[in-house]
């Protein structure tokens, strides 16, 4: 135990403690003074006390990244803060200049709190484009030489502490400490300050540790009960990444005629720029009062399945699936990737962001979501491995009103891989939550697979599914980059030939919508089976298969239209008899499109300057961000990169306006649909 005897590892911990101490105990002022809520109220909820366990848990994370500069110099092999004095005046003007920053942000903290009732984020840089207005209504409002007096006190308190742990620490004569002992000591250190960082250590996943996020803090859905979780530094650092660039009014308003008769608003308003429109309980509404259960088939595209063509006959299930429902043969995700499809999935707006994904945005995850008009609906999500990842669970849970969500550790089922549960279990843990709920009310369910995704792991305990011996030349002539990937889109199937077991033997197949949908597509390999256009193009990222299976309620059919994912909602809630109030950019397919042949948006390369698209049953219109260089294609013609704008000017000008006021009108939904 001689490692214990360091002066720099005594140093570390005292410092990180010291830090944590503060932030505790500014967070308490919070929770005290600003917060709104009664102390009282910690006795009867249960919900407060976890919150505010993350919120400390993020204090800790806060302190460890102060001190981890100061363990760089500590740990230099001679110029280090043990040997050179010197360096140990640079380590307290650092403490002086930190703490006083860190402490100005708390207090500017509390008091946009105590004003707007939100935590400081990125969108209080606003106030600097009238500096002189704001400090005005600061100095005039609050006792700013009293706060400032206060706040130069604790520091001159904390400061002289850390001065004081200095002289006990690094400024005492050095003990012999053995090499191994250090070498023991140094990687236990390392450890606590990696768990530290990530801020979690039960059912920890060690293949995907998917660390503390500032979505966590919001698992109750109430904004007061997930403000006693923020870290005020931290938070504002997330907000400030996800950028303050939010879309182009101007040309909202320049394609907004266009877009609000596409779209059916029903009081249009060029100055507020609504989308809001409402539709009631239609005529052709089943007759019972279904479950809905979406269905979200990880990285499947049409091109893996045999419905729309593969030769390999790998989707027995789906494919039998496909002529018992309502078989969308040109359906398409907006933008490629698992969270910007859940994201449009829930709130009906395309996620048009330029950086990173919607998800990640703190400010704008509660969304309004159409599955709230579900009104008496029991409403569940499940999700194989951990609902942090890309945010995820701070849409559903802030935008989904009762939303019971389950997740890695709440299954009794193993982890198989980074993505955790495999989806066979998943469906069967998902089943039997389903059977539990009372009759007496429907279900509205969301059930997110993973295991079509590289590692694409086989489990052992998989119910018999068998791989296939097909070569790797064979499976890349359809599509797929590798055998694995192969199998993996048949064991995909195989599940839901499972899933379709269970809902019969559970008995609520008959009255439940089942609603499957790719979330984009994989393939890196060659699709002679497909049309040129979708590879030449690079639509096959967006297009995947999609099927509304109800054989008790719907007679099949086959959708020719061209339909997106923004319009899943409010077609469920169509055919389920549900009115609603509708701001984003889906439509019900039952109802008759103002624009004759229906237009999906798509962003068909991402990034800073996306090039964007508007696709139909027939053709693409592909333009860049800008609006600038746009070109018609043929989606049945041999050579699909010709542009044929000039042989279809009336097209081509329809979806020109179109496909630019459509994307830029979902970069405003992002802002303007929340609640």
């Amino acid at each position: 135990m001689g490692w214990l005897q360091s002066r720099r590892l005594r140093y570390g911990v005292g410092a990180t403690g010291l830090a944590f101490l503060l932030f505790a105990g500014l967070r308490l002022v919070f929770v005290l003074g600003f917060s709104g809520i009664d102390p009282a109220q910690f006795a009867d909820n249960r919900q407060l006390f976890d919150t505010l366990g993350i919120g400390l848990r993020f204090d800790l994370r806060l302190a460890v990244l102060l001190v981890l500069p100061l363990a760089v110099l500590a740990w230099m092999p001679r110029w280090n803060l043990v040997r050179v004095a010197g360096l140990r005046v640079v380590a307290r003007g650092y403490w002086l200049l930190t703490l006083g920053f860190v402490g100005w942000v708390y207090i500017i903290d509390f008091g946009h709190y105590a004003y707007l009732g939100v935590r400081l984020n990125a969108s209080v840089l606003r106030y600097l484009e009238d500096a002189q207005i704001s400090q005005q209504m600061v100095w005039q409002t609050y006792p700013v030489l009293w706060i400032v007096l206060a706040w130069l006190l604790v520091l001159g308190v904390w400061f002289c502490a850390f001065v004081r742990l200095e002289r006990l620490t690094l400024g005492r004569p050095p003990r012999a400490i053995r090499r191994a002992s250090l070498a023991f000591g140094s990687g236990l250190g390392l450890i606590a300050v990696l768990l530290a960082l990530l801020g979690r250590v039960e059912s920890l996943n060690l293949q995907n540790p998917v660390p503390l996020r500032w979505s966590d803090a919001f698992f109750s859905g109430n904004g007061k009960i997930a403000a006693l979780g923020l870290n005020p530094v931290l938070f504002f650092y997330d907000t400030l990444k996800a950028g303050q660039a939010q879309f182009d009014e101007p040309q909202v308003r320049e394609h907004y005629p266009v877009v609000a008769h596409y779209l059916g608003v029903d009081r249009p308003d060029p100055q507020s720029l609504t989308f809001e429109r409402e539709q009631t309980a239609q005529p052709y509404r089943l007759g019972a009062t279904p479950n809905v259960m979406f269905v979200m088939l990880e990285s499947l595209g049409t091109s893996a399945v045999g419905a729309y063509g593969n030769p390999l006959d790998p989707t027995p299930n789906l494919d039998r699936l496909a002529t018992q429902s309502w078989f969308f043969k040109h359906f398409y995700v907006p933008v490629t990737g698992t969270a910007k499809t859940v994201w449009a999935s829930i709130t009906g707006v395309p996620d048009v962001t330029r950086q990173e994904t919607a998800t990640r945005h703190p400010l704008i995850t509660r969304q309004h979501t159409l599955i709230n008009a579900f009104t008496n609906y029991q409403k569940l999500y499940m999700i194989g491995g951990n609902a942090g990842w890309a945010n995820i669970n701070a849409l559903i849970q802030q935008s989904i009103d009762g939303v019971r969500l389950y997740e890695e550790r709440h299954w009794h089922s193993p982890r198989v891989d980074v993505w955790g549960i495999s989806d066979l279990d998943l469906f069967k843990e998902s089943d039997r939550i389903l059977r539990d709920l009372p009759r007496d009310q429907p279900f509205f369910a969301y059930v997110q697979t993973a295991g079509n995704h590289r590692p694409f792991t086989v489990p052992r305990d998989n119910d018999g599914f068998k791989r296939s011996n097909l070569s790797l030349e064979q499976v890349q002539t359809a599509g797929s980059r590798s055998v694995e990937q192969y199998n993996a889109v048949r064991l995909l199937d195989f599940n839901i030939g499972k899933l379709m077991e269970m809902a019969k033997a559970g008995g609520y197949y008959d009255n439940t919508i089942f609603v499957f949908f790719g979330d984009h597509n994989t393939r890196i390999s060659q699709i002679p089976h497909m049309p040129p256009a979708f590879e030449q193009l690079g639509l096959e990222s967006n297009h995947v298969p999609l099927l509304i299976h109800a054989p008790g309620l719907l007679k099949p059919r086959v959708i020719e239209e061209a339909v997106g994912l923004a319009d899943l909602l409010p077609t469920v809630a169509g055919m389920v008899g549900v009115a609603f109030n509708n701001r984003a950019m889906g439509r019900d397919i039952q109802q008759p499109a103002p624009e004759g042949e229906r237009v999906v948006p798509l962003v068909l390369r991402e990034g800073t300057f996306p090039l964007i698209g508007g696709v139909t049953q027939d053709y693409l219109l592909q333009m860049q961000h800008d609006g600038s260089a746009p070109t018609l294609h043929d989606l049945r013609s041999l050579t699909p990169l010709d542009n044929v704008a000039g042989q279809n000017p009336d097209e081509f000008q329809r979806l020109v306006k179109l496909t630019r006021g459509l994307h830029e009108s979902a970069r405003l939904m992002l802002y303007r649909n929340v609640r």
